[in-house]
Order: C-alpha cells, then sequence, then structure tokens
C-alpha cells in the first residue's frame, strides 16, 4: 500500500493530472524515480536522464521488450482467442514480443520505413490534403472560426490519410451527409476510446487482472467494435483490390503490398495503421497548428518557402519537429529491461520496466537553449550557434521512439503532417485568440479545446 497512499486522499500526489505528476516526481526526487507495484500494475522507475536513457537504449538487444497497452494484449492474446488458435499466431507490433515480433517486424519494415516507398503515396495524400482546405473554408462562420468540433475534423483529415495509404481507397470521412451512426465516425471514436479506457486499466491501479470489473468489460467490448469496424473496411479495400488488379506495384496499397508477403501480417497492419494512425496523428497537426498560429513570423517564413515551391521544404520540417519537441503525442518511451544496469548510481535488475519522460526532457534547458520558444531554426543553424539542435543529448528528445521498436509508422505520419501543413499556410493565414490550449496527457497526449483557431484567406 506504500506508493498508493501517496495518490490517496491527503496525499502528496492526490488529485493530479498526469502531466502535472511527471513535473513533481522530478521536483521532489530527482533524475530516477521508483514507483513501486500496486495491485496489478508492475514496479516502474521513471527516468529524467537523457544519457541514462542512452545506456539503457543502446544496450538492449535485437528483440527489447516494450510494455504498453496491456489490457489490447490481453483482448488479442487472450480474450479473443479460442482454443484451437495457434500459440505461434501474430498479434500485432504493440502486443507481440520476441521472435514473433521480430518475424512481423522485418517482414513490414520494407513496406512502411522505405522513404522511397512512402513518397509514393504523396500524390494521394495530397488530394485528401486539398479536400480538408475545402471542408475547412466552407465549414467557417462569419469570423473565420471553425463551426463545430475542430478535433473531430482532424480526425476525418487523418483518418481519411491513412485509409489512402493503408487501403489505396477514399474512406468518404468528408462526406457531408455523415452520420454518428456511420462506420467512419464509430470507428474515429473507438480509437478514441481506446487511449482513453486503456490509460485507466493499464496505467492506474486496478483489479482487473484478477477480477473482470465493469471497466475491463466495456473495454472489451469496445476493442471487438474496433476491430470488426477496421474489418469492414478492409473487406472493402480487398474487394476493390480485385477489380484493380492492373495497379502497378508503385501505385499499390500498403495493404496489398503486405498481401504478397503474408497475408496474415497484411490484415493485423493494415488494422493497426487504422487505429494508430488517427489519434496521434490528427493531435499532431493541431498541436502544430497552434504553434504556427502564435508565432506569426514563423508562420510567414514557412509560407514563403511553401510558396517558392522549394523542393527540399527543410523549414517545413524543421516546423514539424520542433513543434513535436514542445508538444509530443507521446510523453516518453518505454522498455522493460532484459539485463542488469547501473543507472545513477542505483543498480536496475532484469525485468524492470523504465519509462524514458522523453517530453520532460526535451524542455529542459540544459539540452535546449530556451525550450519554451517555438524556434524551428535550431534544426537549421550551425554547430557554433548555441541554439544548434546537435548541441543537445540525442536521447532528450525522441518522439517517434528509438531503435527497432520505433514507430513504424513514422514515415507516414511526417508526409501526412507535411502535406498538410503545407496546403494549410498556402490557402490560410492561421491565427489564434483567446486562452492557451489545454494538453491532457492519458496514453497519448490530447490537443483539448477551446479551439480558437481563425482561418483567414490569403
Amino acid at each position: 500500500m506504500g506508493p498508493f497512499l501517496h495518490f490517496m486522499p491527503g496525499g502528496s500526489l492526490h488529485n493530479i493530472n498526469s502531466t502535472e505528476l511527471t513535473h513533481k516526481l522530478y521536483d521532489i526526487y530527482g533524475p530516477i524515480v521508483r514507483i513501486d507495484s500496486m495491485f496489478s500494475k508492475d514496479a516502474i522507475v521513471l527516468l529524467y536522464d537523457a544519457e541514462s536513457a542512452g545506456i539503457i537504449l543502446r544496450n538492449e538487444n535485437n528483440m527489447p521488450i516494450r510494455i504498453s497497452f496491456k489490457s489490447l494484449s490481453y483482448y488479442r492474446q487472450k480474450y479473443k482467442k479460442s482454443e484451437n488458435d495457434r500459440t505461434d499466431r501474430p498479434t500485432g507490433l504493440v502486443s507481440d514480443h520476441g521472435e514473433l515480433w521480430k518475424s512481423f517486424r522485418s517482414a513490414v519494415n520494407p513496406v512502411l520505413l522505405q522513404p522511397k516507398t512512402i513518397r509514393l503515396y504523396s500524390s494521394a495524400l495530397e488530394e485528401v490534403a486539398t479536400d480538408m482546405v475545402e471542408r475547412l473554408r466552407s465549414l467557417r462562420d462569419e469570423n473565420n472560426r471553425i463551426r463545430g468540433q475542430f478535433d473531430q475534423e482532424m480526425n476525418l483529415w487523418s483518418l481519411e490519410s491513412i485509409g489512402v495509404v493503408a487501403l489505396g481507397n477514399r474512406l468518404n470521412c468528408f462526406d457531408s451527409n455523415l452520420q454518428d451512426d456511420s462506420p467512419v465516425k464509430r470507428l474515429i471514436e473507438c480509437v478514441h476510446q481506446m487511449f482513453v479506457l486503456s490509460n485507466e486499466l493499464d496505467l492506474k491501479p486496478s483489479i482487473w487482472t484478477y477480477v473482470s470489473t465493469p471497466l475491463f468489460r466495456k473495454t472489451m467490448k469496445m476493442y471487438e467494435e474496433q476491430e470488426n469496424l477496421t474489418k469492414y473496411f478492409i473487406k472493402k479495400a480487398l474487394d476493390d483490390i480485385k477489380m484493380n488488379k492492373s495497379k502497378s506495384d508503385d501505385e499499390k496499397p500498403v495493404l496489398e503490398k503486405l498481401l504478397d508477403i503474408n497475408e496474415e501480417y497484411a490484415y493485423i497492419m493494415a488494422s493497426d495503421m487504422l487505429v494508430a494512425g488517427v489519434d496521434t496523428t490528427s493531435n499532431t497537426m493541431s498541436a502544430t497548428l497552434y504553434l504556427m498560429a502564435i508565432n506569426q513570423d514563423k508562420q510567414q517564413k514557412l509560407r514563403e518557402e511553401v510558396m517558392s515551391k522549394n523542393g527540399k521544404r527543410s523549414y517545413l520540417r524543421a516546423c514539424i519537429k520542433e513543434a513535436m519537441r514542445i508538444l509530443p503525442v507521446v510523453s516518453g518511451n518505454m522498455r522493460r529491461t532484459t539485463k542488469e544496469y547501473n543507472i545513477l548510481g542505483y543498480h536496475i535488475p532484469e525485468n524492470v520496466d523504465i519509462a524514458f519522460a522523453h517530453q520532460h526532457l526535451s524542455m529542459m534547458e540544459k539540452y535546449y537553449p530556451r525550450p519554451t520558444e517555438f524556434i524551428p531554426e535550431r534544426w537549421l543553424t550551425n554547430k557554433s550557434d548555441p541554439l544548434y539542435y546537435g548541441n543537445a543529448h540525442p536521447f532528450a528528445n525522441s518522439p517517434f521512439g528509438f531503435g527497432v521498436r520505433s514507430c513504424i509508422g513514422r514515415r507516414i505520419a511526417e508526409l501526412e503532417v507535411e502535406t498538410f501543413l503545407s496546403k494549410i499556410v498556402e490557402n490560410f493565414q492561421v491565427e489564434w485568440s483567446g486562452s492557451s490550449p489545454r494538453v491532457e496527457q492519458t496514453s497519448i497526449n490530447y490537443f483539448k479545446g477551446p479551439f480558437n483557431f481563425i482561418f483567414k484567406d490569403l
């Protein structure tokens, strides 16, 4: 009960949100903090030191263990499986480990991580971005604000984008007659609930591993609905593939390319892309737009680059990198140690969960001078400049993770955001009025309203 008492009424950590908790633990205990096991939660060590993070991440083996979304892993590996299912059947890159994960990851890497391969989807994503710009234009009121919920609009854009890459066809997310009970909106809601509910089950004290709680049953039902919805979209895509067999290899969607490699991997990967590519990318986009809106000089500099049709787009990428440093979509990364370490004078044994507080590290003055300022130039300036990003420790900022377990969708996400941000600044002067937004930290960071964006035609 020891650590749990800190979170109870009267405790030092009672009624504190996740973001505040991360900062407070550092302020009280310093760069290394151990939270002992509580109920079904294993003990975890929080690291706020970039050099220590680098030691562990660099020294893990070629099949590092990243424990996350335990409830989803339970659903896939136990809850939904029958007695006749193979024990070596893959369930996904999030839920699998060891040789099963390695075989899966090795098979899908060439399709999802080769920059040349992903760039083949540029025109399709540009079409989606153009349509979304027109949709935003039509949704404005007389004050150039977006009517309705801006975060839902970003979800529609991100789902349409990942759909056109993963499945090769448009999901019609921008249909003006789209109902709340449509498969598109139901999937978006499922994805959102997935991160919210898994945060409650996986990151907070809970007894669901011992007792089937109401929250556990609700979460399992939600995972099942999400699975059925992705099956619906994949079936439609497969029907389309059968009718368009004349496509060249370059024009094939990710689903079809993976089908040529392994049918089982193709289904799982397409399903996971429709889940992992929605809230993550949409919140990254919202955060980036906010930082551009409150830094008009940077926005104008980006607009000049975009309008010049400069193929390098170096400032565009610098803006996105800087946005992800300040407002990352995940607060950090995790590993379960496969060997012993001596870190900051403490012994960390094998089989211990380590959380690397990259969001906290990336806002430290010792790593990034003037850390609270949006300065894309730090990613472009030369080594003699004190702001030069290369002066920071390489493990102070890690928005996509590290090594072989880094984000498989990184290239796709970067291309989506680059394409859409370019279209936005090419068509609108984006401004912000009113109070600053709040960020809600669950399994991912949610950029919450009210959304005080103003989109003025150029």
